[in-house]
């Protein structure tokens, strides 16, 4: 079977992640049947997927075409054989206990195709086991989606024992035509990556307090301030369910042993029923407090090496029983829980023989078996990483960018954080230095174009989430430095810049596009500078950099308004050179980068310098101009340049 064989869906369940999965599946262009057990809930199913396509219409992210048309892809249906007996492929969301599904599955196998694939949605609960229900278990996986699943990039695809390879690809395959990014997970595990990675964090963050070693507090200062993640732990675990949580913990426990046993703080929320957001109340209250208030400076190092060391240990053991390697562990965590960086490489930052000494030491201290290092850790530590060190030092390792080279003398960046909108954190003003310089020394390459990975952003601005660990005065001052520092050096760069803006282009985005010389957009970008609704100022050269693309008059509208403007008023504001269609983007882009590229490179060198100079001191501008006129006069491009246009031909400069 291969995914062009697959023309119906049926997904069966209606709740919050059985209508999410009908509806991605929809706006790809699949049939779907949903399905649930009565009127009542797939009605409700199929209301929520008709005010979700609703939404993204009204906010220009899908057509009111495509809105109506994924609508009318959808059945909604209770009669199980009338939901699976045409489908090519079958997802099951209903809830997670190993029993409904078993009983899904029981009657599913009575009426579904012999070539039909059976997906299960579980989040943590046996591939393997479920599959043993049905006549078929080489043709059923885990297909595991994020919530919600309109938004979350993420799919783990997962084998059972008995999954075929051809089972695991179509699937892969599948995920590909929804526009998600499948990660597989090589053998049947509790927790499978994402949640084996979070759920231990949770509850090594509620064992903590459960010892009186720190505050909530604490806790998760030292998370989402220290580490730099998104949420504080006990914050994360609020928004996921605390009961959720500590179901896979439950089963965690029963299948991998004691190491997994749920902290008391986490039993105790669990028992009066304080679920967190969805009851109004878990370890922070949302229906008479201020919900998650998390002071940015009480964290500590003690903490972050403790909850690290937990993460490092799991990978350890992922990575160890060849579950998954780091790489796609580090993407999944990444993808699935927002990470600004993957807990291998959070590791390898900190230290592997600092982690591996700091759960010894627990260990030595409680005898927890959650603090026994695994074997893959260990040997990790000793050879000093999960990633194994570059041995050419001279050779630039890219992670937050990529740097590619499409033709016709354009070498491109692409802004590859697509999981964080493409956010601009520091490490990656340093890797986009870099590939400035590395364009900048090669003989081939005359134009540089920039874009975003994605279609949702180019970039939607500074990574504010990394960058409040770096709250100081001080250090924020010379954070602002070194934007301004990265875009001067791009700005100033001696061939012209494209931006390729598709999708959001905000706040530190949207100053980094400033520093191109030529911006083209798709229809449905939409471009501001919303800092002042933070308390802030654009940070990297946007108070100069905008005047004088726009104009003064502008320039303070779009500052300090903090408003969001389509691509078209932009247009008409002369921040953009061109609007083109959402299709067109990638080419148009490229077309424009390609024939900027073909110039004469010495006269553009010089153009750039004369107008960045003149922006300063128009005197300045007009002597850089004249002496550049006089050199021009005499190179080898000018005799091209003339040649051909008395022959009526394309010159072809050399830069000579």
């Amino acid at each position: 079977m291969d995914v062009d064989d697959i023309d119906s869906i049926a997904v069966l369940g209606a709740g919050n992640m059985g209508h999410g999965i009908a509806e991605v599946a929809a706006l790809s262009g699949y049939e779907v049947t949903l399905r649930d057990i009565n009127e009542e809930f797939v009605q409700n199913g199929y209301d929520q997927i008709e005010w979700s396509l609703g939404k993204l219409a009204e906010n220009d992210r899908i057509s009111e075409e495509d809105a109506d048309n994924a609508l009318e892809q959808i059945t909604p249906l209770v009669d199980m054989e009338a939901a699976v007996s045409d489908a090519d492929f079958i997802i099951e969301a209903v809830p997670e206990q190993m029993e409904i599904k078993k009983d899904v599955y029981s009657e599913v196998q009575e009426h579904a195709p012999e070539h039909t694939i059976l997906a299960s949605n579980t989040s943590s609960l046996s591939i393997t086991d479920l599959s043993e229900v049905t006549e078929r278990p080489e043709q059923f996986c885990g297909m595991h989606f994020f919530n919600p699943p309109v938004r979350m990039q993420l799919v783990e695809v997962i084998s059972g024992e008995h999954t075929a390879e051809e089972t695991l690809s179509v699937t892969e395959q599948l995920a590909d035509s929804f526009d998600k990014s499948p990660v597989r997970v090589r053998k049947d595990t509790p927790g499978f990556i994402v949640n084996r990675i979070l759920v231990p964090l949770m509850n090594e963050a509620c064992w903590i307090v459960s010892e009186d070693d720190a505050t909530k507090e604490e806790v998760d200062s030292t998370v989402k301030f220290d580490l730099g993640l998104p949420m504080g732990a006990f914050e994360l675990g609020d928004q996921v369910g605390n009961d959720v949580t500590y179901h896979v913990l439950e089963y965690m426990n029963d299948v991998l042993g004691e190491a997994y046993a749920p902290a008391p703080l986490l039993e105790e929320v669990v028992e009066e029923e304080r679920y967190g957001k969805k009851s109004g109340e878990g370890f922070y209250d949302y229906e008479n407090g201020d919900g998650a208030q998390i002071p940015t400076d009480v964290g500590s190092s003690e903490i972050k090496h403790r909850l690290l060391a937990v993460m490092a240990n799991e990978v350890g053991n992922l990575v160890g029983n060849e579950v998954a390697p780091v790489e796609d562990i580090d993407e999944a965590v990444m993808l699935g829980a927002g990470f600004p960086e993957g807990p291998g490489k959070l590791a390898d930052e900190t230290g592997l023989e600092t982690l591996v000494e700091t759960l010894d030491e627990r260990l030595e201290q409680n005898g927890a078996s959650r603090y026994e290092a695994s074997d893959y850790l260990r040997d990790r530590a000793q050879e000093g990483g999960f990633y194994d060190e570059e041995a050419d030092d001279d050779t630039v390792e890219y992670e937050m960018i990529r740097v590619e080279y499409p033709g016709e003398m354009v070498g491109q960046i692409v802004i590859d954080r697509p999981h964080r909108m493409n956010t601009i954190n520091i490490e990656l003003l340093d890797e986009l230095g870099a590939a400035i310089d590395a364009f900048e020394s090669d003989d081939d390459v005359r134009a540089i174009l920039i874009t975003g990975e994605g279609e949702k952003a180019f970039s939607a601005g500074a990574d504010v989430q990394s960058m409040a660990t770096s709250a100081e005065p001080l250090q924020a001052i010379e954070l602002s430095r070194t934007g301004q520092q990265t875009y001067g050096k791009l700005e100033s760069c001696s061939m012209p810049v494209v931006a390729g803006i598709d999708g959001y282009c905000l706040g530190g985005g949207m100053e980094l596009s400033m520093c191109a010389d030529m911006r083209i957009a798709s229809e449905r970008s939409e471009l501001g500078q919303p800092e002042l609704n933070l308390g802030l100022l654009p940070g990297w050269g946007g108070t100069q950099r905008l005047q004088h693309i726009v104009g003064e008059g502008r320039a303070k509208e779009i500052i300090l308004t903090a408003n969001r403007y389509d691509a078209e008023t932009m247009a008409d504001y002369g921040f953009l050179n061109d609007v083109v269609s959402n299709d067109e983007l990638a080419s148009e882009a490229f077309e424009l980068a390609a024939d900027l590229a073909a110039g004469p490179p010495i006269a553009t060198q010089f153009v750039k310098k004369a107008m960045l100079r003149g922006w300063e001191d128009t005197d300045a501008g007009l002597e850089i101009e004249a002496q550049a006129f006089g050199h021009l006069i005499g190179t080898d491009d000018l005799m091209e340049g003339i040649t051909a246009f008395m022959g009526d031909g394309d010159p072809e400069f050399e830069g000579k």
